[in-house]
C-alpha cells in the first residue's frame, strides 16, 4: 500500500532509498521510470488524488525500483485498462528476459498463459495441479482439430472422429473435428488428407482458463 497524504515522488524516493539506494541513485532511477510510465506530470501530487490503476504504477515502480533478482506480484493488473495492463506486462516480460525470477499470484488465467513458464493451481488450499504451461495444456487437450478443406462439399464420415461443426467459408470449409481417445492425431489427419486436398490444420488447446475450471469443477464432484 500507498501513504495516501505524502506526494508520489517522495514517497517513491522514500521506498527506494529504503531499498538501499542513495538519494542520487534513486532519484535518476525514478525518473527513467516515470517517463517510462507516463506520470511525470504526477510527481509532485497526492498519492490519494490518484486513481487505483495509477497508485498500481507508483506500487510497481517502487517494487522494481531497486532491480531485485526475486520479484513477487500478487494481482499487478487489479485496476488497470487494457493499455496499462499490456505496458505492465512487457515490463514483467523484460525483466524475465533479464534473468528476474518472477512469482505471480493471480485469478487471471490470460496472464498465467502469456507471462508464466510454471504453475502451481491451489483450489482450497491445495495444490491441485502444477507445471510447465504448455504442458500442462497439451495433457488437457479435448482432441479437437481444426481443417481447413479446399472446395465445398465435405461428406465424409468415419467411426473413428464426429464432426463438431462445419462452415463454409468462400472456397473453403472450415471444420472442427473431435478424434476418438484410441486414435492418433496421425491417423485422423491421414483420413481426411487422403480424401480432401486441405489447407490447414491445427489441434485445439485448452486455454489455462479451460484446464481452471475442469480442474476445480472435477475436484468438486
Amino acid at each position: 500500500g500507498l501513504y495516501k497524504k505524502m506526494r508520489v515522488g517522495e514517497q517513491a524516493m522514500y521506498f527506494a532509498q529504503l531499498r538501499g539506494l542513495s538519494k542520487k541513485d534513486a532519484h535518476r532511477e525514478l525518473m527513467i521510470w516515470f517517463k517510462r510510465f507516463n506520470i511525470m506530470d504526477w510527481y509532485n501530487r497526492k498519492v490519494e488524488e490518484l486513481s487505483k490503476g495509477m497508485q498500481q504504477k507508483v506500487q510497481f515502480i517502487s517494487t522494481v525500483i531497486h532491480n531485485p533478482d526475486l520479484l513477487i506480484f500478487d494481482e499487478p493488473f487489479s485496476g488497470f485498462d487494457p493499455v496499462n495492463t499490456d505496458m505492465v506486462k512487457n515490463e514483467m516480460l523484460r525483466l524475465k528476459d533479464e534473468g528476474k525470477t518472477i512469482i505471480l499470484s493471480t485469478h487471471n488465467m490470460e496472464s498465467v498463459e502469456e507471462l508464466c513458464d510454471n504453475i502451481a493451481l491451489i483450489h482450497k488450499s491445495q495444490v491441485v495441479l502444477q507445471g510447465k504451461v504448455f504442458e500442462i495444456r497439451k495433457e488437457h487437450r479435448p482432441g479437437i482439430f481444426r481443417f481447413r478443406i479446399l472446395g465445398n462439399d465435405f461428406d465424409f464420415t468415419h467411426p473413428s472422429f464426429e464432426i463438431l461443426s462445419r462452415e463454409p467459408y468462400h472456397e473453403f470449409i472450415d471444420l472442427r473435428i473431435k478424434k476418438r481417445d484410441d486414435i492418433s492425431s496421425n491417423e485422423l489427419a491421414r483420413l481426411i488428407f487422403d480424401r480432401y486436398e486441405v489447407v490447414s490444420y491445427d489441434e485445439e488447446l485448452p486455454t489455462m482458463n479451460d484446464v481452471f475450471i475442469k480442474t476445480v469443477t472435477r475436484d468438486a464432484i
